[in-house]
């Protein structure tokens, strides 16, 4: 059990080409059965294979719809698979003789399938050409902290560097962001820090954090993004960061490579980022909220229709810059009037598309303001996430009579897109913003029907 544990999480025990094929078989039928599983129990969906293994995600989170329990399931069970994964593929890319800094391609949708199905076919190297040594080289202090401050200077530039042109001109929010970029930062860092004098892991893992904490920290300096953002993206980034250190330093204190290779790896990265904008993965996803109410259908639907001057909010969560509805008023009657839901940040514009009084009222969304208003040192941040990356596509109140007309069941739907990679990550955000804008509309209704 302990040679098992060490092949799949190790660092040290050779992957030869059968080791990595069928392992990489059997763990992929896990995790697919795990996945299937949970999106079944979440959703009652069935997860089929091809949906499993597509590099675009729009397919996965129709079946997993508003199942907010399911998306974080799935991220806890990708976690060991995650890094099951890196840490095979790169033994078996020394295995093999070739550059361990292929590794991060694993991480990228659609191209990690097709270096998987590489290592699964190139054979193993001679062993006298596998430099990848056993044994525990002995860490050393010197020079600590001279190679701590130049691996996260040299990490804190690649970020920079990737972060800007892909946000600002590639406009991706997407794994080359989130995922890739913030691993090479680690590694990188990681393997300069263990070039020269072996550190221990629990150091290296500081430098690596410690780099992605920095690259946060100029993001905010810089204005190019809000705190509340950065603080969503930090576990992403922060994780994606650590396990690359892992690799970093065991690529520098194992290995025997040139290091060349470390610049060809961050030169691909802008090539990754703008193929990757090709591929789209957003998915329509529905978000429900329900209230029930003291009062008939017939004194609730006014109130469904527009509504007064809410009170100010007293969540904090709208006090961190979210957007959050004040008001609600419309033009005209029935099908074709608008609808104008007036929010911190502007107004959602709301041509009516069903009215049913006193049961359904459909809108389209013609247009929205910001989703939230950055917090920032500076006045007026406006990154380009704010911007057609969640947008909101329909809406629609029902009113269910309850104990014969006496009381309403009012349900409020919300249909809208996200444009940000992992979507089972970052759903898990978005679901609960708009569960509590939802909750705000709706016990403002129910107070002033019941009233």
């Amino acid at each position: 059990m302990s040679g098992t544990l060490g092949l799949l999480f190790g660092l040290t025990a050779r992957v030869s080409r059968k080791t990595y094929l069928v392992a990489g078989v059997l763990l992929m039928a896990l995790k697919y059965g795990l996945d299937a599983l949970v999106v079944y129990l979440g959703t009652g969906a069935f997860l089929d294979p091809l949906t499993f293994i597509s590099p675009l995600y729009g397919p996965r989170q129709d079946a997993l719809q508003s199942a907010e329990s399911s998306a974080i399931a799935l991220i806890v069970i990708a976690l060991p698979f995650l890094w099951i994964g890196v840490s095979m593929s790169l033994r078996r890319l020394v295995d093999a003789n070739l550059s361990p800094w292929l590794v991060f391609l694993f991480l990228v949708p659609g191209l990690n399938f097709a270096l998987m199905l590489m290592l699964s076919i190139v054979p193993s190297a001679e062993p006298s050409r596998v430099k990848w040594y056993a044994e525990t080289p002995k860490p050393t202090n010197v020079a600590i902290l001279e190679s701590a401050m130049l691996g996260s200077a040299i990490g804190l530039a690649i970020g920079v560097v990737m972060i800007l042109p892909v946000s600002l001109s590639f406009s991706g929010y997407g794994a080359l962001l989130f995922f890739v970029t913030p691993f090479v930062m680690g590694a990188v860092s990681a393997f300069i820090h263990n070039r020269r004098h072996t550190r221990t892991i629990g150091n290296t893992i500081v430098v690596g954090f410690t780099t992605i904490v920095l690259a946060c920290g100029a993001l905010l300096l810089f204005a190019f993004e809000g705190a509340v953002c950065l603080v969503m993206a930090f576990p992403l980034a922060g994780g994606a960061g650590i396990i690359g250190a892992l690799i970093g330093r065991a690529i520098a204190v194992r290995g025997a490579g040139p290091t060349s290779h470390v610049a060809m790896m961050v030169l691909s990265l802008p090539f990754l980022a703008a193929a990757e904008t090709s591929f789209p993965h957003a998915a329509l996803r529905e978000v429900e909220t329900v209230v029930e109410i003291d009062a008939p259908p017939e004194d609730v639907w006014p109130n469904v229709v527009g509504f007064s001057e809410l009170p100010a909010p007293n969540r904090a969560i709208f006090a961190l810059g979210i957007a959050y509805p004040m008001r609600a008023r419309i033009e005209g009657a029935g099908v074709g009037a608008v609808r104008h839901c007036e929010f911190s940040t502007g107004a959602f514009v709301e041509p009516i598309t069903r009215w049913e009084p006193p049961r359904r009222l459909s809108f389209d969304v013609a247009s929205q303001p910001p989703p939230m208003q950055e917090w920032s040192p500076y006045k007026d941040v406006h990154p380009p996430h704010l911007d057609g990356y969640l947008v909101s596509r329909r809406g629609e109140f029902r009113l269910v009579p309850l104990d014969g007309g006496r009381r309403t069941r009012l349900e409020g739907s919300t249909w809208y897109t996200l444009e940000l990679f992992p979507a089972s990550y970052w759903t898990v955000w978005s679901d609960g913003l708009i569960h509590a804008i939802h909750g705000r509309v709706l016990a403002h209704i129910k107070d002033l029907s019941e009233r």
